[in-house]
């Protein structure tokens, strides 16, 4: 079978054509990175097809890096995909395609492009209300005040975001349980996962120019599955007043492939109904459906235990980046914002730990052994699928990560 004759239903056949960023089979120079394209179980050097084909996409393509494309627009990017999907289902274009066409099994992926910014959100309400549960079991409300009126979130660390596959290593710093004296120094024993989703910005903005609702396509090119690692008893101790800080900058891990936002159209959906007022910045009652339908799956050493449903987001990420902008901040492309922890009204749809378990009180039963958090050698995968057209699957790339000891 030609390598292009994907099967029907393939998650990741013409209709999905994720980027990413790959060294081909023998090559070790970071200079020998391409940009490729992933078709069912290989993977397409976009830069090298273009050039042969005499494509004037070329000089975005032939780049170790998806910036100068991430740069080029919205209009580049349909025009791009467009020519994509045709030289991969054209039966004229096969032989000149298929010398760029190599095994997904004899590549090294890296993570596909420089992050330049990186900012955490907070936009599930069922994972927001656990952690209120967890943390306030007194209070009134376990919303913050503040909750429903903005999308709330954090900067993190550019620096530390790692391609799916990278080990991560268990972070060390201080903690203080209640009952203790004093604070200590050691590794982390609460370490977590947090599912979510991450956006890619394109397009920069400019700074002191807010980026409206409307215009979120115009600089976001694509999304990503992310695990935002969590050292729960470092962020305990450090967060009060400033916020998540050690316990969350040592590693974030994102896939190796970028699902660009065309492929995603069949999966748009309404987000939740509002319950407050929103300011005008943030009113998106009458624009297109802002919500995505994307089905992620959480497994821990090969055992399914979690399924967090994005749809259910409160907050959607046109407002999550109408808001990170509101104030005049630039976008730089490379840009990345995480839609914070996805989790679902069920306890078999929360996102991390920390909910699963219930802070540690009801430990996980696993084949391997009883998990209230993570221990080393543990594996996490993080997958999902979004629907496409015709009822075929949008495939997301997979995020990988095995704990080792600090």
């Amino acid at each position: 079978m030609p390598p292009f004759d994907v099967p029907e239903g393939d998650p990741f056949g013409p209709h999905n054509l994720p980027y990413g960023v790959f060294s081909p089979p023998g090559s070790t120079r970071p200079a020998e990175r391409r940009v490729g394209v992933r078709l069912g179980d290989h993977v397409l050097d976009a830069g090298g097809a273009a050039m042969a084909l005499g494509s004037p996409y070329a000089s975005l393509l032939a780049h170790p890096s998806l910036n100068p494309l991430l740069a080029a627009g919205r209009t580049a990017w349909s025009d791009v995909r467009r020519a994509l999907t045709a030289w991969v289902t054209v039966p004229a274009h096969q032989e000149a395609i298929a010398p760029f066409l190599h095994p997904l099994s004899s590549v090294t992926l890296h993570l596909p492009f420089e992050v330049a910014d990186y900012v955490d959100f907070y936009a599930s309400e069922h994972h927001a209300r656990n952690v209120g549960q967890i943390f306030r079991p007194d209070a009134a409300d376990s919303l913050t005040p503040n909750w429903k009126h903005l999308p709330i979130g954090y900067h993190g660390r550019a620096g530390t975001v790692v391609v799916s596959d990278t080990d991560v290593v268990r972070p060390s710093g201080q903690r203080k349980a209640p009952a203790d004296a004093a604070p200590v120094f050691g590794p982390s024993v609460r370490l977590d996962i947090e599912a979510e989703v991450g956006f890619v910005v394109g397009l920069p903005s400019r700074q002191g120019t807010p980026v409206a609702l409307g215009d979120f396509r115009d600089h976001v090119f694509g999304l990503c599955l992310l695990n935002d690692w969590s050292a729960r008893d470092i962020q305990a101790w450090e967060y009060v007043p400033l916020g998540p800080f050690l316990g969350k900058s040592f590693a974030t891990s994102v896939s190796a492939w970028i699902t660009p936002l065309d492929a995603l159209e069949d999966a748009r959906v309404a987000p939740p109904e509002r319950t407050h007022e929103l300011l005008p910045y943030l009113d998106d009652s009458q624009d297109e459906p802002g919500g995505y339908d994307l089905r992620i799956s959480v497994a821990l050493n090969g055992q399914v235990i979690s399924e967090p449903p994005f749809s259910g987001m409160y907050w959607t990420a046109a407002q999550q980046l109408a808001h990170m902008t509101v104030n005049g901040a630039s976008l730089r492309t490379g840009d990345l914002y995480a839609s914070g922890t996805v989790s679902g009204p069920e306890l078999s749809q929360r996102g991390s730990l920390l909910e699963l378990t219930w802070n540690g009180r009801d430990p996980l039963e696993l084949p391997d052994g009883k998990r209230a958090f993570l221990e080393d050698g543990d594996v996490v995968t993080l997958s999902g699928w979004a629907p496409g057209p015709d009822g075929v699957r949008v495939g997301l790339g997979e995020v990988r990560g095995r704990i080792v000891g600090g």
